[in-house]
């Protein structure tokens, strides 16, 4: 027979079932926050949002759990028989009381401040009060304010301290069972407390972030009852919050850059009411493309992608064009937002939780229907998320394409990262197909990524050339494209259709043009309007960015309402005042004219003239008069991007 009690008030057991009253009381503190919080969340409420938000509340709890107490389970089970002492194990309930006591209060608290923030407090709570003296006032001000709430905390840590289970040395049978299941329980728990943690065992998936928090929401805002403070707290340690510098005066910083589009244009161009689909492409650096470099390899030079190829002359396309990020996850912000990557990825910061528009929510407001494509897990990267966070009504996934019987499932997967790009774009073509019009369909590719594998019956067609393993993938994604492109013009909406083609970043590189500061960040910008009514174009008297993509298709689509994006409309703004802005290991990268200004936060560390010193070799600082004004107007870019950052004014009326 098992013996329960022994079990219960085992090292093992009596930990576990003190784990489960701090899971209990954490989840009684998020009531606490709802119910304080209850008219902002309440009216909003339905039985699918309540079972996504308790699912969520249980995965960042159980992040928080182990992180809160790491300690007290290390010296639970750490197997060593001279601890199994009363005093020993009186000091760890007072560890587990206090330390749970201090994630509680913190509950608690937020559930005040997040009416003043509207969001979980992260690290930064203690820089942004750190020069304030009457904190404590402010604090015993509002506890009797909220003196039911000090009663919550109360009763909560009685809780804590009446439903702790001591653990009993005299249920072992010796001290060799004692180390042998003290060792097992150790060894077990690491692995379980790893993936509390990080919310998943497997490497495709980063550990959770705050940003998670919006996969199980409807709104922004929401995500706060999601999430808990202490994970908040901790996951943000180490994460710079964004420092407003002070360069200049507001008045300054207001009239030399605004990232308000306050009266858009709309003109003749207007192609109202017409879809968006915009193919976020892996990987895809502008070196692979033939048609943007012609000067290549004596005039020889070909590209590993013939159907881009053919399709830039078609388009309006530009020679200088650039990502804002060097990773996956800088691009949906940058081509979705206008927000480009600053420091730090967007999507990683507490930033997120701020009150942002994105081209989604935007068009949601003219009738448009939206989709997100990645052919990932759900999960993978925070895309499905952030997808949420600003107004796709649909994220597909590699869930939905397994759920379809026209593909493979699973036998598509390539066993690292995503789908196959082919079948999962003919995927998107079968639900765009199903989305009601006007609409906007996103694609997020995959296949052209580390460790640059291929379809088992396209590993000999495609083999490996140019001296770089990620030829051959953009040669498949390629010729994915095209199949999409081949079957789409089929469909009844490809005239009414406009197409953005981009990448997300640069990747491998062969040729040293491509190597510099400035070419790890040249991406093609593609628009692509099938009836023509768009202008085919290489322009190269233009400088454009991720972060012009929503500017101007919103100029296309006659959107005339104030918005927010650091990127202009390339269709409206005169050349010469048109940039392009990227962060690289401490240097924020300016370019304009013909001109790259690199500027270390304090002062320029280098000038280029990047069109004709294309390896930028001749720094120019401090010899062109140019460079006063590009550092100007740099540092109230800077400055806009932080302040606003770190005041939730990411919306044109803030």
């Amino acid at each position: 027979m098992i013996d329960i009690k022994k079990i219960i008030h085992s090292n093992i057991g009596a930990a576990m079932l003190n784990l489960l009253v701090v899971y209990i009381v954490f989840m009684l503190s998020r009531v606490a926050f709802f119910v304080e919080n209850w008219s902002t969340f309440m009216p909003y409420m339905s039985w699918p949002l309540f079972w996504s938000e308790l699912r969520g509340g249980l995965a960042f709890d159980t992040s928080a759990l182990f992180y809160v107490n790491s300690l007290y389970l290390v010296l639970m089970l750490l197997p060593l028989h001279l601890k199994e002492r009363p005093a020993f194990h009186r000091g760890l309930k007072w560890l587990y009381v206090v330390t749970n006591a201090v994630g509680v209060a913190s509950n608690l608290i937020d559930s005040v401040f997040f009416q003043f923030t509207g969001r979980r407090s992260t690290i930064s709570v203690f820089s942004e009060f750190s020069n304030e003296g009457n904190i404590t006032s402010i604090l015993l001000t509002e506890a009797l304010n909220h003196w039911y709430l000090v009663l919550v905390f109360i009763a909560l840590v009685v809780i804590l301290w009446r439903c702790y289970t001591h653990p009993r040395v005299d249920v072992y049978h010796s001290r060799r069972q004692y180390y042998i299941l003290q060792s097992i329980a150790l060894l077990v728990m690491i692995p379980l407390a790893i993936n509390g943690i990080r919310g998943s065992l497997t490497s495709a998936r980063r550990p959770m972030t705050i940003n998670n928090a919006n996969e199980y929401v409807n709104r922004p805002i929401e995500a706060s009852v999601v999430l808990n403070t202490p994970f908040s707290m901790i996951r943000s340690i180490g994460k710079k919050p964004f420092v407003s510098p002070d360069y200049m005066s507001p008045q300054q910083m207001e009239a030399t850059y605004d990232p308000v589009h306050w009266h858009p244009v709309v003109d003749s161009l207007s192609h109202k009411g017409k879809n968006v689909v915009i193919l976020i492409v892996e990987s895809m650096g502008k070196e692979y493309i033939g048609e943007f470099n012609h000067e290549l390899d004596g005039g020889k030079y070909q590209g590993y992608m013939p159907f881009i190829d053919s399709l830039v002359p078609r388009s309006l396309t530009y020679k200088y064009s650039y990502a804002n990020g060097r990773v996956s996850m800088d691009a949906m912000p940058s081509v979705l937002t206008g927000l480009p990557m600053m420091v730090e990825s967007f999507v990683l910061t507490p930033a997120t939780l701020n009150d942002i528009q994105g081209l989604p929510r935007l068009l949601a407001r003219e009738g448009y229907s939206s989709t997100f494509f990645h052919g990932a897990r759900n999960f993978s990267m925070g895309f499905k998320a952030f997808a949420q966070t600003i107004g796709y009504q649909h994220y597909l996934g590699l869930d939905e394409y397994c759920q379809s019987d026209k593909y493979g499932g699973m036998n598509d997967w390539d066993g690292e990262w995503a789908v196959w790009d082919e079948p999962f774009l003919q995927f998107m073509l079968d639900s765009i197909n199903e989305m009601h019009e006007p609409f906007l369909a996103t694609a997020f590719t995959a296949t052209s990524h580390h460790p640059f594998n291929l379809p088992e019956r396209y590993r000999d067609s495609l083999p490996e050339e140019g001296g770089q393993p990620i030829h051959k993938c953009v040669r498949y994604t390629d010729m994915a494209l095209r199949k999409f492109f081949m079957r789409a013009s089929r469909q009844p909406w490809y005239e009414n259709t406009i197409f953005v083609i981009v990448a997300d970043h640069t990747n491998q590189r062969t040729h040293d043009i491509y190597k510099t500061d400035l070419g790890l960040y040249s991406i093609p910008i593609i628009f692509f309007v099938p009836d023509g009514s768009i202008e085919p174009r290489l322009r190269d008297d233009v400088i454009a960015q991720q972060t012009d993509i929503t500017p101007t298709l919103l100029h296309m689509l006659g959107y005339d309402k104030p918005y927010l994006a650091f990127g202009d409309d390339l269709l409206a703004t005169p050349p010469a005042q048109t940039w392009a802005f990227n962060y690289n290991a401490g240097i924020y990268q300016f370019i304009k004219g013909d001109l790259m200004l690199q500027f270390d936060g304090t002062k320029t560390k280098a000038v280029y003239r990047f069109k004709t010193d294309v390896l930028l070799k001749h720094n120019l600082v401090g010899q062109l008069p140019e460079q006063g004004a590009m550092e100007k107007q740099l540092k109230a870019i800077i400055q806009q991007y932080m302040s606003r950052m770190n005041e939730n004014r990411l919306l044109p009326d803030k």
